[in-house]
């Protein structure tokens, strides 16, 4: 396990840097992105969330997700190669996409991303609910924001409960229980071990943690061991965007600058 990555603010990545968000919320604040500069930025909306709220439930699988981002990014970015940052639930869609367009990927960072069933234990317990329980779910969350903040252990001031208000309504209840289901569905399946295996062979892999929340990360040791680095963000838990997000930013950017240098954005 590598030491502690201190963030380097006068390095900057110069391939695009593409976000793909988890279960719950965006992963779009612009203190996040701001250390990133001058290297594009992507944040888009997958399937069945934000300005893409009215998906069928149906339509909504890892497969479609990988598809619905590739033509997001090609739209905003025609060709060439980019770094793909991936949270939570976001973690398995990032590393189906790095596995199916490796020429596209040049690196992929898993930030507490879904390795096995232990780390979708949210997703299998809204996975085995019925669309109504997780609608009552959701509203109840909606409701009280606050609770839902302690209960990842963030105390809820004004910023945050700002932030979490705004991610608590980014999807619908239908959306959260599709996804759930998925994901479950998909990190069970007899493929996925032996894709990620492929997607680490294949495209530098950098594993960020937040350091409240790593114990329940279910990294097995043969990722720590093939990943280009390691990183724990001091003083953060499982959100660690909505907890810290100059400082996250700042350690994409000491990552992904010596990952950019001496690549173009030009397909291999």
């Amino acid at each position: 396990m590598d030491e502690l990555r201190r963030p380097v603010e006068s390095c900057h990545p110069v391939l695009p840097v593409i976000f793909i968000h988890g279960l719950i919320g965006s992963f779009a604040d612009p203190r996040a992105l701001a250390p990133l500069h001058p290297a594009p930025t992507l944040c888009p909306d997958l399937h069945g969330y934000g300005a893409d709220v009215r998906a069928e439930p149906g339509t909504i699988t890892i497969d479609t997700q990988v598809e619905h981002l590739r033509a997001a990014i090609d739209q905003a970015l025609p060709g060439g190669r980019v770094h793909v940052v991936g949270h939570s639930v976001g973690g398995v869609i990032a590393a189906a996409f790095a596995h199916r367009f490796p020429e596209r990927t040049a690196s992929l960072v898993s930030v507490e991303g879904n390795f096995s069933l232990a780390d979708a234990f949210w997703s299998q317990q809204l996975a085995a609910k019925t669309p109504a329980e997780v609608e009552h779910i959701v509203q109840a969350d909606r409701a009280d924001p606050e609770r839902w903040l302690r209960a990842a252990g963030i105390e809820p001031t004004g910023e945050y409960l700002r932030s979490a208000t705004q991610d608590l309504a980014y999807q619908p209840a239908s959306t959260i229980h599709a996804m759930a289901r998925t994901v479950v569905e998909y990190t069970a399946g007899p493929d996925y071990q032996q894709q990620l295996r492929d997607v680490f062979e294949r495209v530098p892999v950098h594993l960020v943690a937040g350091a409240r929340s790593r114990t329940g990360w279910d990294v097995p040791a043969w990722a720590l061991s093939a990943a280009a680095s390691y990183t724990e963000l001091p003083h953060t838990g499982h959100m660690v965007m909505l907890e810290a997000p100059e400082e996250f930013g700042a350690l994409l950017a000491g990552i992904l600058a010596p990952a950019s240098a001496g690549q173009d954005s030009t397909p291999e």
